[in-house]
């Protein structure tokens, strides 16, 4: 996709018999079941930083979660004696991070370049966390179950953030004002679908809504992610070098089963943005962005519109049109996964226009409603009279990662939704990474040598007495090839294979 790419989930986490106070510790309980001795680096993290030219002082959070971190701080007892004895970051040898995030467990997929390859990676990462879950079941005896959501149903929300390398050299002033409609009318297609309401003038309305995680955004931009959160996150750590590139951090976007629907969610974007960096600008702009995500979020019905800033009613897919038609002209013909999406899209818009229902077998949200309409139905109930717990219950094991129990597992083992992706490259990406991005250097020296620490721009070798640190911030502008190591390499070869590849980097941003 002509850029580097990655997912970061947070799961929603039940364990029986422990109190929301108590779930933090076995959050972190969960995730220690994978063993790792390298120890996360947070030394090149900042995510005070705001790209508009400042340091936040702080990131907002939510009343409800500091109340919960307190009780955990409470259940936890004594803190650890020394960070490593705390340690619930996980780096794996297929590239990916598995680390625990306010009370869930979260899975970062290795950097991508394909977007097969995150894909994939993304549902190696679902097992790879499901695996997880039933180690700690075994370890202590209790049921867990485990869901790739975005919602507790009580006003609190995760996320499932995207992340998108960009060029340093489109303004983010232009970068903003061409995503945010394109990324408010995306959820006609990139939405998980949700039974309720838990925000604005009436929550716990009995309504279907989209999208998960429209309700709980309030601000047009800013660096915060956990309250108050922005439709444009301007979080500025690119993990790459800052003179040439910024990492789009995305957090609007809902988690989503439909393999199909995930590669049109992340594909279109990263075209999105190509067409940005080429000098396009937004076909329109919105009076009310945030007001316009939470109306078509509200509608499940079709004949979506928004609002433009001079106040015209345009329908919402020509919107998402007017993006298509540009990626078409600049990238039409480039290779087969943008041609897929491309092609996908434009079919998607048709569908959308013409009769949603049809969308059925590709994108979560309407596979949800469809299977929830039909359950109403045998039953002979109505959405009106429906309780609203029965059917929240319903939705909840739609996302379930239990292979035996999660409905969308049933809805693919009958062929109801289309798939994409093939089982024996997702069982390779539970073990090894990409072969054509950093992360391939940072799962083979996981694999082979001994690793003190680790981010996603760094990497720190023991050799006997000796420290070796590898500089992995320019191993990005261009593909890799892993085939150039041989399968023995001594640690020697690896250090100076990647600082050939920080050289050539250098060269060419001089060129």
């Amino acid at each position: 996709m002509d850029r580097l790419l990655g997912l970061e989930t947070e799961y929603g986490l039940y364990i029986e018999g422990v109190s929301v106070g108590e779930l933090t510790a076995e959050a972190r309980r969960l995730v220690q079941t994978i063993s790792s001795r390298a120890v996360w680096d947070y030394r090149g993290e900042s995510p005070l930083q705001d790209v508009r030219g400042f340091r936040a002082s702080r990131l907002t959070t939510h009343p409800q979660d500091e109340e919960i971190e307190r009780q955990s701080r409470h259940a936890r007892g004594p803190e650890p004696r020394s960070p490593r004895e705390d340690h619930v970051d996980r780096l794996l040898r297929n590239g990916a991070r598995f680390y625990h995030d306010h009370g869930h467990p979260e899975y970062s997929t290795p950097e991508c370049r394909s977007l097969w390859d995150l894909l994939t990676h993304d549902r190696a990462g679902e097992r790879i966390v499901w695996a997880a879950a039933c180690r700690y079941r075994q370890e202590t005896g209790r049921y867990v179950a485990v869901y790739k959501n975005n919602s507790d149903y009580h006003g609190m929300s995760y996320g499932c953030h995207e992340n998108y390398l960009v060029r340093r050299d489109l303004p983010f002033e232009r970068l903003m004002a061409g995503l945010l409609p394109f990324l408010v009318t995306r959820i006609l297609y990139a939405g998980a679908g949700k039974v309720g309401c838990e925000t604005g003038p009436e929550p716990g309305a009995k309504v279907y809504q989209l999208s998960q995680r429209a309700e709980f955004f309030d601000e047009l931009a800013s660096v915060d992610t956990l309250h108050r959160r922005p439709l444009i996150n301007t979080r500025d750590e690119p993990h790459a070098d800052p003179a040439r590139w910024r990492r789009l951090h995305v957090i609007c976007g809902d988690a989503l089963m439909s393999e199909y629907a995930a590669a049109l969610k992340v594909g279109a974007t990263a075209l999105v943005l190509g067409v940005l960096e080429r000098g396009y600008g937004p076909p329109v702009e919105l009076r009310d962005p945030i007001g316009a995500i939470k109306a078509l979020a509200r509608n499940p019905e079709g004949g979506w519109t928004v609002e433009t800033r001079e106040g015209e009613t345009i329908p919402a897919v020509e919107v998402q049109r007017a993006y298509l038609l540009a990626a078409q002209e600049l990238f039409e013909g480039r290779d087969r996964e943008t041609d897929w999406v491309l092609r996908e899209w434009a079919r998607t818009l048709d569908d959308l226009e013409a009769d949603p229902r049809k969308l059925s077998d590709r994108l979560d949200w309407a596979a949800k409603k469809a299977l929830l309409d039909s359950f109403l139905e045998s039953e002979g109930l109505e959405w009106e009279t429906a309780p609203l717990e029965l059917l929240q219950s319903l939705e909840l094991e739609y996302h379930s990662l239990d292979p035996h129990r999660g409905l969308f597992w049933a809805l693919q083992t009958e062929g109801v939704v289309k798939r994409i992706l093939k089982e024996k490259e997702i069982e390779r990406a539970r073990q090894l990474p990409p072969r054509d991005t950093r992360a391939f250097l940072r799962g083979l020296c996981l694999q082979r040598f001994e690793v003190s620490a680790a981010s996603w721009g760094r990497l720190s070798l023991k050799q006997g007495r000796r420290t070796v640190e590898l500089d992995l911030t320019r191993c990005v502008d261009e593909a890799i090839d892993g085939r150039e190591l041989p399968p023995d390499a001594s640690l020697h070869d690896v250090v100076e294979w990647t600082r050939h590849l920080t050289d050539d980097a250098q060269a060419r941003t001089r060129r």
